[in-house]
C-alpha cells in the first residue's frame, strides 16, 4: 500500500516538473529572444517543449486527460488514504474542475503560441553550443 502512494507521489512530482518546464518555456523563449539569451537556441530543449505541448493538445482534442493524471489518480485513488497537505495543495493547483472544452481550447491555443514562437524565434541556423 505504501509503495503505491510513493509511486503516485513520484508521478505527481514528474507531472509538476513537466508543467513547470512547459510554462517556463512560454515565458523564457520570448524574453530570452529579446535579451539575447543563447539557451533559447538549444534545439533539443525547444523541440522537447514543442513535442510535450503537442502531446498535451492532442490528448485534450481527443477528449483524454493527461496520461500522468490518469496514472496518478488511479494509484492514489485506489489507496484510500489521506494524502499529505502539500500533495493536496499541489493537486488543487494543477487539477482544475472545468469542462473538457475549456482545456481543449486552452491547450490548443498554447500549442499554437509555441508553434508561433518556433517561427518567430527560430532555433535552427544558429549556434546551439554555449562556449
Amino acid at each position: 500500500m505504501r509503495e503505491i502512494l510513493v509511486l503516485a507521489d513520484a508521478i505527481l512530482a514528474v507531472h509538476v516538473i513537466v508543467i513547470l518546464f512547459n510554462v517556463t518555456g512560454l515565458v523564457v523563449i520570448p524574453v530570452g529572444a529579446r535579451l539575447g539569451w543563447r539557451v533559447i537556441r538549444v534545439a533539443w530543449l525547444r523541440l522537447l517543449h514543442l513535442a510535450l505541448l503537442a502531446v498535451v493538445a492532442g490528448q485534450a482534442v481527443a477528449g483524454r486527460a493527461c496520461i500522468l493524471t490518469i496514472w496518478q489518480q488511479d494509484l492514489a485513488g485506489g489507496a484510500g488514504t489521506v494524502h499529505p497537505l502539500i500533495m493536496q495543495w499541489v493537486d488543487r493547483l494543477i487539477y482544475w474542475n472545468l469542462p473538457m472544452w475549456f482545456f481543449q481550447i486552452l491547450y490548443c491555443a498554447v500549442f499554437l503560441y509555441v508553434v508561433a514562437l518556433t517561427v518567430y524565434v527560430p532555433f535552427w541556423g544558429t549556434a546551439t553550443r554555449n562556449r
